[in-house]
């Protein structure tokens, strides 16, 4: 009897005060005020100036906005909901119908719970006809609504269009209505938020609620990636450790500071509507993880988690600057620093991009998405006085995590696209020589008032090999602060920080050919125009590149030819037996292939449709191009 009275108290409305099941302090008495303007009483809370609680709107307008993907036939769905009432009902329902048809049509298809603390309701739909667009209506209660489409999968497309975008300033609150008007015009099949969504560190629900607002006209009708930075979760930086508890917001001896709980809410919110994770084992403290893929229209996206598992600095490496993350002792000895033990991306994200790279799937191009960069292709920091040798909070550190993150990029042809660094650049990354390994785009700050940043070598000289006919001066091969190789094909400066139109705040475009297997990174200004065309983006940009350009490794032979029977285009996966080492796993064009090694040896290779585990070759040796050796190969 008492155990059914407490199932019912939890469930009973009252005026006097929230669920019972909706704690007043849900992350513990250490953090009281954690999340203050969105539970507990939260309609008793004050605003800034008394103004009344922050997060109290019209009640037919307490559905914020909606996130969504598709992936193997399964519709997930996120409703971010405002602050509800003690006598409001828990409850979102969703509808749908197929786009064109009258919308009286529409078809109630699932009922979720509001989530608490978070204030999110989270929908899985099975078998999902991801082959033509459906409209969605969220009600909540009698009055409240919120539209958009779940469009059909663009798999007809010739051109995968992606927006990249990161780092959006609270010190700019309000609309972004040129950004959006923008975005809305180029019309991206995906969108792609790397993090920093909110800088309201303690305020999450507030912060992401503010972001949600300024994006949902185009989020609603399109697959949107969020993933959370250290800001989205309250800290300066993070170097997660697997989950361990970090001694303050700072975060340098590594872990997460605030509770688990919290951190959980956070990703939550900003991740669950992601595809499934490849592995969804928690780590410390119960802390989820996210990191998965999302195949869209061809171009297969593996979405990583950068920080989760990276180890922090303090108390492993001397401090050789103001603070345990920077670097400003030119003499040290870079291998110093690059200790064994010291994880980047850790076992687990490792193992998964090696899954990945043999999944072909439905897919023509891949692709990497991040947090951060893979080396520190910045040299001013916070202001133009301040020149810091290394970032430790870059991902060009551990280094040996670099090259065995990058080493996975390049098997698959895969681009790079991040955030975090409030500073646009495109770089080609060097592994065992300049320029020998996959290009990445850093996408610029969407608001850039917070920690500025600047491309700006000492000497003020080009590299070697800079780019031929760019606008800008400082291109051309360089080595960062940690000894990482990079060649610096674009960035955008911030020209002047207190004016709004010229701190490089924007956007990125990026766009995947699947027919010339070609790939155009764009940068567009804030406040310009689209329809001003290329003039409205950054000085140095537009670049394209071949995706076999993101291995930018010497051929030194080739194995024999292969001829496919039975299947056009299919998956080739190249070993060098000497080691085991994978040299790269990639979708060819055509019915034939002639491998490319870059030594001489003796190779496995490995074919399939889909997977390269339909027909193994061992003991394959390489040869000159001169070579017409010819290999026929039965897929049937």
């Amino acid at each position: 009897m008492l155990a059914r009275s407490l199932c019912v108290a939890v469930f009973i409305l009252t005026c006097c005060g929230p669920l019972i099941g909706e704690q007043a302090k849900p992350f513990g008495p250490d953090f009281p005020r954690l999340d203050s303007d969105a539970v507990g009483e939260w309609w008793k809370t004050k605003g800034k100036g008394g103004n009344g609680p922050r997060l109290m709107v019209p009640r037919d307008e307490v559905l914020g906005f909606a996130l969504y993907t598709v992936a193997h036939r399964t519709l997930k769905l996120t409703a971010q909901l405002f602050p509800l009432l003690p006598e409001e009902s828990r409850d979102v329902t969703l509808e749908i119908c197929p786009a064109g048809d009258d919308p009286a049509e529409w078809q109630k298809i699932a009922v979720e719970k509001v989530m608490y603390p978070g204030w999110s309701a989270h929908f899985r739909v099975q078998n999902w006809d991801a082959s033509r667009d459906f409209r969605y209506r969220l009600r909540h209660g009698e009055k409240a609504t919120f539209e958009g489409v779940i469009r059909k999968d663009p798999l007809g497309k010739d051109t995968i269009v992606v927006g990249s975008l990161s780092c959006n300033s609270s010190r700019t609150p309000g609309p972004r209505p040129r950004m959006i008007e923008n975005l809305i015009k180029q019309d991206p099949d995906l969108l792609f938020f790397a993090g920093d969504q909110s800088y309201h560190h303690t305020q999450h629900t507030f912060g992401w609620l503010e972001f949600g607002l300024q994006f949902r006209e185009i989020m609603k009708d399109r697959p949107t990636i969020t993933i959370p930075d250290d800001h989205d979760v309250g800290q300066a930086n993070i170097w997660g450790e697997d989950g361990k508890k970090a001694r303050t917001p700072a975060g340098p001896a590594g872990g997460f500071f605030y509770p688990a709980a919290y951190v959980n809410m956070v990703q939550r919110c900003q991740t669950w509507h992601l595809p499934d994770p490849f592995d969804p084992s928690p780590i410390q403290r119960g802390i989820g993880v996210y990191y998965t893929n999302l195949n869209v229209g061809g171009v297969d996206f593996a979405i990583l988690e950068d920080r989760k598992f990276k180890s922090g600095p303090q108390g492993k490496i001397p401090k050789m600057g103001p603070r345990p993350d920077h670097i400003n002792d030119p003499a040290y000895d870079r291998a110093s620093v690059d200790l064994p033990g010291l994880k980047l991306l850790g076992e687990r994200q490792l193992d998964f991009l090696d899954h990945w790279a043999d999944e072909w799937g439905g897919v023509t191009m891949k692709a990497v998405l991040s947090q951060t960069a893979f080396c520190g292709a910045v040299h001013l920091h916070g202001s133009p006085s301040n020149r810091l040798l290394a970032d430790l909070d870059c991902n060009g550190w551990p280094q040996t995590g670099r090259q065995n993150a990058l080493k996975r990029l390049r098997r698959v042809l895969a681009p790079h696209l991040c955030g975090d660094q409030h500073l646009a650049v495109l770089v080609q990354h060097g592994l065992e020589k300049q320029a020998d390994g996959p290009y990445a785009f850093t996408s610029p700050a969407i608001v850039n008032t917070i920690y500025g940043r600047w491309w700006h070598p000492e000497d003020e000289q080009p590299g070697k090999n800079p780019v031929g006919d760019s606008p800008l001066p400082w291109t051309g091969e360089y080595v960062d602060g940690l000894g990482n190789l990079i060649r610096m094909l674009a960035y955008a400066n911030p020209e002047d920080r207190k004016d709004e139109k010229q701190r490089a705040d924007g956007h990125g475009i990026v766009r995947f050919n699947k027919n010339d297997q070609s790939i155009t990174f764009e940068c567009w200004s804030r406040f310009a125009s689209v329809e001003d065309g290329d003039k409205a983006q950054f000085p140095g940009w537009p670049v394209t590149i071949k995706r076999s350009e993101n291995d930018g490794r010497m051929v030194k032979g080739y194995l024999p030819e292969l001829q496919f029977a039975g299947s056009e285009s299919p998956v080739v996966k190249v070993i060098r037996e000497r080691d085991g080492e994978v040299l790269y796993s990639i979708r060819v064009q055509g019915d034939r292939f002639r491998p490319a090694v870059y030594e001489a040896g003796t190779y496995t290779i490995k074919i399939g449709k889909d997977r390269p585990d339909q027909e193994t070759l061992v003991g394959v040796k390489s040869g000159s191009m001169d070579d017409q050796r010819t290999r026929e190969v039965d897929l049937r």
